[in-house]
């Protein structure tokens, strides 16, 4: 089916201003074109009041499948009961005006599927299929006397989600299974984690040899590496090693983002996780020796803003929450107001994530041959990202791919 929009003003995040006078024709899936007044021919004529039409937002770190604040809670989640909560987690997200979002670990080529045939109302998925990292490290999700592993991967969620691999051929075969189970990028963990239980935050984790396998193999592939990765030595071991983005990099200093510029990197940032884990973990089951850790990172996040700002690298918008906290998403938006501008902010969920994902031209935008992921607002947010607050209320319409997710015009 076809649609004019009209009577609105365009936010094409590139452009960095509002756009007046002009209309934007959808067919099927795509944006056919966008120019001041456009004949309707057979299309169906969407008057939009006046207000703000801009692309579909990004998050570019996101755990569908986690469902649990406390992943240890996840060993008693069947794949079944994961699947069922991820399925709402992502009808939400989109609900949110995020109409794109990369999966950095848990989400596998099935439920993508199920979202891309429709079985399943969501954002469009990228994968990483299974976190990977080293025995001990942030993606073993073993008790200290679960000498043996887990159950199978159908009855225990968290280790569906992630896998342990050890050595140079070990971690091959693990990048190389994710590729075959249809990862659209890989995760590897280099440092300590807050969610997980035994591992320092300033370890470093997977040796050069292992991190160098990773990157070859994903290159290969033609797919790229992401890096969980907090501090400025294990940034660097990723930017030296070939690794294209580091999620999270709270505790960046000037030299590793330098390095990181040089390479072309990207970090895609998280500060909502970290406040809200604060603020509301504990009630879901978040340890003390967790939420100590937390605190370590949590002031750094303003920070590596600015330090990255500084040095020209490209931050995209991330979440990274965890089940009942991921209501926060959109929060991410007026955390960074403390150091960037709406423009710059906005760019972050769109322009850059598209970047990051390799869609450029295809999403975060709305120039012609674009997916038509847009969204409709009751105010301009380059005055006041308030607007993507309350869950979606201020969205007056939600499109994906050409089709309406929600609409009250």
């Amino acid at each position: 089916m076809g649609y004019l929009f009209r009577n609105l003003s365009l936010l094409e995040p590139e452009f960095g201003a509002l756009q007046h006078g002009v209309e934007i024709r959808v067919d099927g899936e795509h944006v056919v074109e966008v120019g001041e007044a456009l004949a309707p021919g057979s299309a169906v004529v969407v008057d939009c009041g006046g207000r703000v039409v801009m692309p579909g937002l990004i998050d570019s770190h996101v755990h569908v499948m986690l469902s649990e604040v406390n992943t240890r809670n996840l060993e008693a989640v069947p794949l079944t009961l994961a699947t069922g909560r991820a399925a709402a987690s992502m009808k939400a997200m989109l609900g949110r005006g995020f109409t794109t979002v990369r999966d950095t670990g848990g989400a596998d080529w099935g439920i993508k599927k199920a979202v891309e045939e429709g079985s399943i109302p969501g954002p469009r998925l990228f994968i990483a299929g299974q976190a990977i990292g080293p025995t001990g490290g942030h993606s073993d999700p073993r008790r200290r006397t679960d000498v043996f592993g887990a159950r199978c991967h159908c009855c225990n969620a968290m280790a569906f989600s992630m896998c342990i691999s050890d050595g140079v051929s070990e971690t091959r075969k693990a990048v190389r299974e994710q590729m075959r189970q249809g990862a659209d990028q890989v995760k590897i963990m280099m440092s300590g984690g807050v969610a997980s239980p035994y591992d320092p935050l300033d370890s470093l984790q997977f040796s050069d040899g292992e991190i160098a396998a990773a990157v070859e193999e994903a290159h290969a592939f033609g797919r790229y590496v992401c890096a969980h990765a907090y501090t400025p030595e294990a940034i660097t071991r990723a930017a030296k090693a070939g690794v294209r983005t580091i999620e999270h990099g709270n505790l960046i200093d000037a030299a590793s983002a330098k390095l990181m510029a040089e390479k072309g990197m990207f970090l895609i940032a998280n500060l909502v996780a970290y406040y809200a884990m604060k603020e509301r973990a504990s009630e879901f089951g978040m340890s003390a020796d967790m939420l100590a850790k937390n605190d370590l990172v949590i002031d750094g996040g303003l920070r590596s803003l600015e330090i990255c700002k500084q040095a020209g690298v490209p931050v995209a918008y991330g979440s990274d929450l965890l089940g009942q906290l991921q209501v926060d998403q959109s929060r991410e938006f007026l955390l960074r107001r403390e150091v960037l501008s709406n423009l710059d902010i906005i760019r972050s969920a769109t322009t850059t994530g598209a970047q990051i994902t390799r869609m450029e031209g295809k999403i975060g935008t709305l120039k012609p041959g674009a997916f038509a992921d847009l969204l409709v607002l009751d105010s301009d947010p380059l005055a006041d990202l308030a607007v993507f607050q309350g869950q979606g209320a201020h969205i007056a319409a939600i499109m994906k791919g050409g089709a309406f997710h929600t609409c009250r015009l």
